[in-house]
C-alpha cells in the first residue's frame, strides 16, 4: 500500500507544480493587460496588442482551471488513500 501511496504522492506533485506554474505564468502575461485603454486613432496597434494578450490570459484560465480541478480530486484521493493505510495500522 506505500508503494501506491508513494506513486499517488508523487503524480499529485508534479501536478500541483504545474498548476503553480501555470498560475505564475499567467500572472506574468497579465501583468501587460490594462483594464481601461484610451487610444486615438494612431494607437490601434495597441488595442489589438490587448486582445492577443486577453485571448492569451482566456486560454491560459481554461487550462489552470482544469489542472486545479484535477489536482483537488488528487488531493482527495491522496487523503483517502492515507486514511485508508492508516486505519490499517491501527486496526
Amino acid at each position: 500500500m506505500s508503494s501506491l501511496l508513494e506513486m499517488v504522492t508523487i503524480a499529485w506533485a508534479v501536478v500541483a507544480v504545474a498548476y503553480f506554474a501555470l498560475l505564475l505564468y499567467r500572472s506574468l502575461v497579465g501583468m501587460r493587460e490594462e483594464d481601461t485603454l484610451y487610444l486615438s486613432a494612431g494607437e490601434s496597434r495597441m488595442a489589438d496588442e490587448q486582445r492577443e494578450i486577453m485571448k492569451r490570459i482566456t486560454k491560459l484560465d481554461s487550462v489552470s482551471h482544469k489542472i486545479g480541478w484535477v489536482a483537488l480530486a488528487m488531493t482527495l484521493l491522496l487523503g483517502g488513500i492515507w486514511g485508508y493505510d492508516a486505519l490499517g495500522h491501527l486496526l
